[in-house]
């Protein structure tokens, strides 16, 4: 066998082959049908073309296309067939560039008259029409004039440009799909006919050459692609959900909060919406009552902290820099609104000395921070530039570190679960090319955080667990904590992350037992990070169906008639009294009427009163979301009410003192 290759497949057989066999060939010789399933092949975790020769010896196997790798394959080629489609319905059109994104691809085009969605329906025909030609993908490696010189030719600018910045040490790969071809890194599937048909196209978007507004305004046409059309129905039908439960659209119809032009990116609140965050501050800090103890460091800091933090270099494109408009000297110093929390908290763990018989020390501060967002980035409360932070950083000694993390662990998992959502991902992001700290530093750190996550996996087989290679802060490893919601999104929240710049860089120390100086470890953490995306997070998962514990207002008691106002402010009253947010409705309107309204405002609980619950003292419980009716005493609708309003930390408090 000339040039033979070791081979070590997903069952740890090895084998040699030639090196010029290639990934077809392998499918091949292991079967028949295989070979048919077969849409790529990877080595050493790098996927490659069927028609790439293997090379060199690895860790090898065959990709069919409903391996999930597949996925990104099926995007990337719909991508390059929709770039298709395009040319050959309107010649002249210029192509760019089309990267898969998340959930599926986009293509952007150079053309005199944009596209709209009215052109999806003509494109997506050719485009299976395309797919059903079956064309093989098939790769040249070409000389970079020739490259410049055939483009030229056919008009595309942009693909010369992109030929002049790839380094000179790169192929130039073509693909072609029959005669039309495409400047690619690759790897594509064997033929168009793979592709299947489980795609749609979604949007358009005008998008600037390179992001640059400098440039040309180009045509992005966005698309998603599928394994199979009950994927793509689910995805549609998930972004169906997702719009119905739009929590800026929520948040009109019940009133909660605002934005407008005046004050971009920063949330207006109103009575309602106010009451729900106030609602979530208070649950999160009984939950830290026991353990740490909260802080509040300024808003306001000359920038000099901030640089001796490394903020100033590192993130200083996303701070907001002030100064007041005296003439004094002193008010010409620049000053910064807080991007985060913690420069703040180690100034205050540095004030007085610190003994290692107090550590850890936890500090935590529901701190107003701002951070410079792009425009066209703002979003609701997902994306704002003034938020709350639910931040916390231990200072502790390297040996508490691991107790510390299962510890924080242990309470974001309870919080989320106090909120419902029961599918969490953690994932450890590991050491990134640029960082601070020795590589023995990162070892242990990174070595004691691999063993909580490994405990985390023992304790708990519902836990999903990753990492992330190379996706750790520049400071220290970290752990990021995704959870999904209602309707399969998922979403990151959480963060555990080990710092050892910040203590070094400000000096922080305590004394150990051998009366020594010594650099604690600091260790940042949030729960919901951002209080305000936690709370629009909150409202699409529960589609503004709050449970009664944290909606913005729990009862309305509605009246039938007159004559049962007087009997309905008691009721309110006495809900009042047992700690339940409750308003009347004593308006001169049909009691259907006022059902309908209440229940879009998603009040999750209306009592109904009339003349004969008036005379009786009892109420008719309507739900939220049902048609059935409970007819109860107003003694027993309070009991039963009152009970369902705990929060769920406090219900558990109660029934531990009942134990």
């Amino acid at each position: 066998m000339l040039n033979p290759v070791s081979l070590e497949f997903p069952d740890g057989s090895v084998r040699e082959y030639e090196a010029a066999m290639t990934g077809a060939g392998l499918a091949e010789s292991i079967s028949k049908s295989l070979a048919k399933k077969a849409v790529a092949y990877s080595i050493d975790g790098v996927l490659r073309d069927l028609s790439d020769p293997i090379g060199r010896s690895g860790k090898v196997e065959i990709v069919t296309r409903d391996d999930p790798r597949a996925l990104e394959l099926i995007r990337h080629d719909t991508a390059h067939v929709l770039a298709e489609a395009v040319q050959e319905m309107w010649p002249g059109t210029q192509v760019t560039i089309g990267p898969v994104i998340e959930n599926g691809f986009y293509y952007d085009f150079a053309r005199n008259e944009p596209f709209t969605p009215e052109d999806f329906p003509v494109i997506e025909k050719k485009m299976r029409e395309i797919i059903a030609r079956g064309r093989p993908f098939t790769k040249e490696v070409w000389e970079r004039e020739h490259a410049r010189k055939v483009f030229q030719e056919k008009g595309e600018a942009y693909k010369v440009e992109l030929i002049d910045a790839i380094p000179e040490d790169q192929d130039l790969k073509i693909y072609f799909q029959g005669d039309w071809f495409d400047l690619c890194r690759g790897p594509h599937m064997a033929s168009t006919g793979q592709i299947g048909n489980a795609f749609k196209l979604m949007k358009v978007a005008g998008a600037y050459w390179r992001g640059d507004s400098n440039n040309p305004m180009l045509t992005r046409i966005y698309g998603t692609a599928w394994a199979n059309q009950e994927q793509l129905d689910q995805y549609l039908h998930m972004l169906e959900e997702a719009e119905k439960r739009d929590h800026r659209r929520l948040g009109r119809e019940m009133d909660l909060f605002h934005f407008q032009e005046e004050g971009p990116g920063v949330v207006f609140w109103h009575a309602k919406g106010w009451r729900m965050f106030q609602n979530l501050v208070s649950y999160m800090r009984r939950r830290l009552e026991a353990d740490y103890d909260e802080v509040n460091a300024p808003q306001v800091l000359d920038h000099s902290l901030w640089e001796t933090s490394g903020h100033w270099g590192w993130y200083k494109e996303n701070m907001f820099a002030v100064q007041s408009a005296g003439d004094e000297a002193e008010d010409k110093r620049i000053f910064a609104l807080k991007p985060m929390n913690c420069p703040g908290h180690v100034q205050i763990f540095k004030h007085g000395l610190k003994s290692y018989r107090e550590l850890p020390i936890r500090l935590a501060e529901f701190g107003a921070v701002h951070r410079y967002e792009p425009s066209g980035a703002l979003h609701g409360l997902m994306r704002v530039r003034g938020f709350t932070q639910d931040d916390a950083h231990i200072f502790c000694t390297e040996e508490q570190m691991a107790a510390e993390c299962l510890k924080i662990n242990d309470l974001i998992l309870s919080v989320y679960k106090d909120f419902g959502f029961q599918e969490i991902t953690i994932k450890l992001s590991t050491r990134p090319e640029k960082r601070v700290g020795s590589d023995a530093l990162w070892d242990r750190a990174e070595s004691v955080m691999m063993d909580v996550l490994k405990t985390i996996q023992r304790q708990s087989n519902d836990i999903k667990t990753g990492i992330l290679p190379g996706e750790g802060a520049f400071y220290g490893p970290k752990f990021e904590y995704t959870l999904k919601d209602a309707i399969g999104r998922e979403w990151q929240c959480g963060t555990t992350q080990v710092d050892f710049n910040l203590p070094e860089r400000f000096g922080a120390f305590y004394i150990d037992k051998d009366s020594e100086k010594k650099q604690p470890v600091m260790i940042h953490r949030a729960i919901c990070g951002s209080m305000e995306r936690f709370l629009g997070i909150l409202i699409e998962n529960f589609s503004g169906h709050f449970p009664l514990w944290f909606a913005p207002v729990q009862v309305v008691v509605a009246t039938i008639t007159s004559e049962a106002d007087e009997y309905a402010l008691r009721v309110v009253e006495k809900l009042k009294n047992a700690g339940l947010i409750a308003e009347a409705d004593l308006r001169n309107e049909k009691i259907n009427y006022k059902v309908r309204e209440h229940s879009l405002a998603k009040v999750p609980v209306i009592l109904v009163c009339g003349k004969r619950e008036a005379e009786e003292g009892s109420v008719n419980i309507r739900r939220l979301g049902s048609r059935d009716q409970q007819s109860l005493s107003l003694a027993d609708a309070l009991t039963l009410l009152g009970e369902e309003a705990v929060p769920p930390d406090l219900a558990r408090k109660r029934l531990a003192a009942a134990a």
